[in-house]
């Protein structure tokens, strides 16, 4: 399948000079565009957000996608080679009219593989790093980390028993012995109760 992808920032852009531009490409390289994929948005957008992030889910081997630029596909250069990258491990072919770029199964584009993946894993150790650095100063700030006592035991022991401790309570059932049923402590029983206004009936 062969894909023309346009996008545009504003609604006070026109798609149809992108349009004009992969029509006359296409006419020259004699092949057609099967499914037009056209999307009002910003590229500063995260992938996900965008047509464009379906479609990506879509393609398959051999497919080719064609934009008249890779300004069209995103942004950033990080966001713009993580997309390409996709596309290589999927074996999807991206041609851009106006960059001349081709990205397919030959030596140039196993080389921008590389540098992808490089450039990938260099974002991915400064994240880390940055995010370690931040914890660490705030453990010399003296501010505690992690989840406040008592909230995990909360989560996972009383989420989904709102309309059960409410029918015990209903039943008068002291908030006691339904903490011992509940195998929670006491305090984590009245803290749920009081946050989810459980005690209508008490």
């Amino acid at each position: 399948m062969i894909y023309g992808y346009i996008r545009v920032s504003t609604d006070k852009q026109t798609v149809e000079n992108q349009r004009f531009e992969i029509n006359n490409f296409c006419k020259n390289e004699n092949i057609n565009i099967d499914i037009w994929i056209e999307e009002t948005i910003s590229g500063t957008k995260k992938v996900g957000e965008r047509k464009l992030g379906k479609l990506l889910k879509t393609l398959d081997n051999n497919d080719i996608l064609i934009c008249s630029e890779l300004s069209r596909l995103g942004r950033s250069m990080f966001m713009i080679m993580s997309i390409l990258n996709l596309c290589m491990d999927k074996g999807v072919k991206v041609w851009t009219i106006k960059d001349n770029y081709r990205l397919g199964d030959d030596l140039t584009s196993k080389v921008l593989a590389f540098a992808f993946g490089l450039s990938a894993e260099i974002e991915r150790d400064l994240i880390s790093r940055r995010t370690k650095e931040a914890l660490a100063k705030k453990k010399t700030d003296g501010i505690k980390l992690g989840r406040p006592i008592g909230s995990k035991s909360k989560n996972l022991k009383l989420s989904g028993k709102e309309k059960y401790i409410q029918n015990q309570l209903k039943n008068k059932v002291s908030k006691v012995h339904l903490a011992k049923k509940l195998k929670v402590s006491r305090s984590t029983l009245f803290n749920f109760i009081k946050e989810n206004n459980l005690d209508t009936f008490t």
